[in-house]
């Protein structure tokens, strides 16, 4: 066990008084305080996706459960009025059960996105570790085939991730690009970060100017103003893609990006589970915990 795990194990002293770190990246417990985050961002001039916490479901009455609450929170969005949509994780969706009953999950949720949500009814399927990216893309294109409502998440440092790319490319399908958050072995993944910002690069400019209005989605300064300059160079309006970034993670950055014109869409989690999304964003990856602890700082 390394230091970082030690120090964020649930049951520690630290994890515990850390609470209020989490909660700079977690939107409340509740429907109705995310929905309030929701609010305020849409009058910042922002979009969202809603994301309820909870993944590696291994029983169905679970999964069911969490399916249920997506309809809530569609319902919620619709009542409320704002302007997001949902972001689901398929192990939450009983995945790990069998990829038919995940389908057969996701595919409610995304009807009643279509029937519920007019505003944007686009549910966003995202990534998880390597273990599970097949079946996830297996998943997306089976539920693809039926809604055209719904689109995966591909991470940059996946060695695979640009022939997925291409895949995503060739059927029309929505994709949100990043970096990658998981630690992952060096035969599928690329492990220095100066690579991983030219895979990153090169993926995004395929779907600039090829793909249907991708999610940019990055914290990097040096990334956001790379695409910037490419779309700049290309010809590619502001509202041809979005960038995509975390609730709570560079503020300042944000609002600077709306005020210039561009498109920006924030990843708002929320509910009971938050331990397991933030030590994950903090824990899994050294870079993480150093980015983290920076964000509480930064504006």
């Amino acid at each position: 066990m390394t230091v970082l795990d030690r120090l964020f194990a649930p049951d520690s002293l630290f994890s515990r008084r850390f609470f209020f770190l989490a909660k700079r990246f977690v939107a409340g417990e509740t429907i109705d305080s995310a929905i309030a985050a929701v609010r305020e961002l849409n009058a910042a001039g922002m979009t969202a996706t809603l994301d309820f916490l909870g993944e590696d479901v291994l029983e169905r009455e679970a999964a069911i459960k969490t399916r249920d609450e997506y309809f809530r929170m569609l319902d919620a969005i619709a009542a409320a009025g704002v302007q997001s949509n949902v972001s689901v994780k398929l192990t939450a969706m009983g995945l790990l059960v069998s990829e038919g009953f995940a389908l057969e999950n996701l595919s409610a949720v995304i009807e009643h996105a279509q029937a519920g949500n007019p505003k944007d009814p686009f549910v966003r399927i995202d990534m998880e570790g390597s273990t599970v990216t097949e079946a996830t893309l297996r998943v997306f294109e089976r539920a693809y085939a039926m809604h055209k409502n719904v689109g995966p998440v591909l991470q940059a440092y996946l060695k695979r991730t640009p022939q997925d790319v291409e895949r995503a490319i060739e059927i029309g399908a929505r994709v949100r690009i990043c970096k990658g958050a998981y630690s992952e072995p060096p035969e599928i993944a690329y492990k220095d970060m100066v690579e991983i910002r030219l895979k990153y690069l090169q993926c995004a400019g395929e779907l600039l100017t090829r793909g249907n209005y991708p999610g940019i989605a990055t914290h990097d300064p040096a990334l956001i103003e790379a695409v910037r300059r490419f779309a700049r160079e290309h010809g590619i309006a502001n509202d041809k893609f979005e960038f995509q970034m975390l609730y709570g993670v560079r503020p300042a950055l944000q609002h600077q990006l709306v005020k210039d014109g561009y498109r920006l869409r924030i990843y708002v989690p929320f509910g009971t589970h938050w331990a397991g999304y933030f030590y994950r964003r903090v824990a899994e990856r050294k870079e993480n915990a150093w980015f983290a602890l920076s964000s509480v700082f930064s504006k």
